[in-house]
């Protein structure tokens, strides 16, 4: 038995499942009708969509299966996303790919698999619609239309998930796409024993953007400063716009003063950002970082709210730090007027 390789963009492809927060949920009529329609279209007695997550595939709509998910080294599906065409397996106990996987020896029996993949935005495949029998089967190309007609709309029905997920603005996942990949992240913490913290970012002095240069320039600003975020983060971190000029990042499996380092490379972003961009403002940013508690059953929302805290509690500091060095040059500038008087 072969198994699946893993595609080169894995850790964003996971990062993006999860952030659809479609895994486990409940059964969904969009996805139902189109496996309904599936089975009688190619008169099969198993038509799936499935979801092909870190260890797992699992299906959000199955007809003919008993199950809910199987392990993705066995699955068909793990090898369907590793390619933008039609996997087609005619005939599974002549392939040396699949003669032994327990999905064809096992009690399945299967013999015949087609598989679409399903792509998002950045190609990035999260699983596939596919077609199973027990007995070997050719499908033509008519067929392989059909299929990929079906697929079209499956992923139409994710988008739609997607949108729901994804900050307009900036295209950085949105609170509810946030929440739902971070409790996924937590959890494997958790359970991996692993180190993890929240960031939280917001914009000073944005407001003053906003009323001085018009929103326009106020979104530019903002679109601005989430690229510098996202080029400054780790491909395992989690980036998301909570809204207004509020950021927040999860930084996962990271050693102690890794976040200092992501926060620095921050800090050089912004400066060169304003150097190069010479906008008649600059970004400036305050930070507070709350780090996972993994004795307490912590969520999301509160270490975003204890992240934040600790941003605001920087922030005031700043600005103290700020008007105490401004008293010096303002006693300097009354000493002048007296002089001059």
């Amino acid at each position: 038995m072969q198994q699946p390789a893993q595609p080169s963009n894995e850790a964003a492809r996971i990062a993006l499942l999860r952030s659809l927060d479609i895994l486990d949920t409940p059964p969904d009529e969009r996805f139902d009708r189109l496996t309904r329609l599936a089975k009688r279209l190619f008169d099969v007695p198993i038509a799936t969509v499935s979801l092909v997550d870190s260890d797992r595939q699992w299906f959000k709509s199955c007809i003919g299966l008993s199950v809910t998910e199987t392990p993705r080294d066995i699955s068909f599906c793990g090898h369907t996303i590793l390619d933008d065409e039609l996997l087609v397996i005619e005939d599974a106990q002549a392939d040396p790919r699949f003669f032994d996987d327990p999905l064809v020896t096992g009690d399945l029996h299967l013999r015949f698999y087609a598989g679409c993949p399903l792509t998002l935005r950045n190609d990035v495949r999260v699983g596939a619609i596919c077609i199973v029998d027990t007995k070997p089967r050719t499908l033509d190309e008519a067929d392989r239309g059909l299929l990929r007609d079906l697929g079209h709309i499956a992923e139409r029905e994710l988008e739609v998930l997607q949108l729901a997920a994804t900050d307009d603005l900036t295209g950085l996942s949105n609170r509810r796409g946030f929440e739902a990949l971070g409790r996924h992240l937590l959890q494997l913490c958790k359970r991996a024993g692993s180190r993890a913290s929240m960031l939280f970012f917001d914009l000073n002095g944005f407001k003053q953007i906003n009323d001085g240069y018009g929103h326009t320039e106020g979104d530019m600003a903002i679109v601005g400063f989430a690229n510098v975020l996202r080029a400054s983060m780790r491909e395992t971190d989690v980036l998301a716009r909570l809204g207004g000029d509020e950021f927040v990042a999860l930084v996962v499996g990271a050693e102690e003063g890794t976040e200092t380092h992501i926060i620095e490379r921050v800090r050089s972003g912004v400066a060169r950002y304003n150097l190069e961009q010479q906008r008649g403002y600059e970004l400036r940013f305050s930070v507070g970082v709350a780090p996972f508690d993994m004795t307490k059953d912590q969520s999301i929302a509160e270490m975003i709210t204890v992240a934040d805290h600790a941003m605001y509690v920087n922030k005031r500091a700043g600005r103290e730090a700020q008007e105490q060095d401004q008293k010096p040059k303002l006693k300097r500038a009354q000493a002048g007027v007296l002089e001059n008087a």
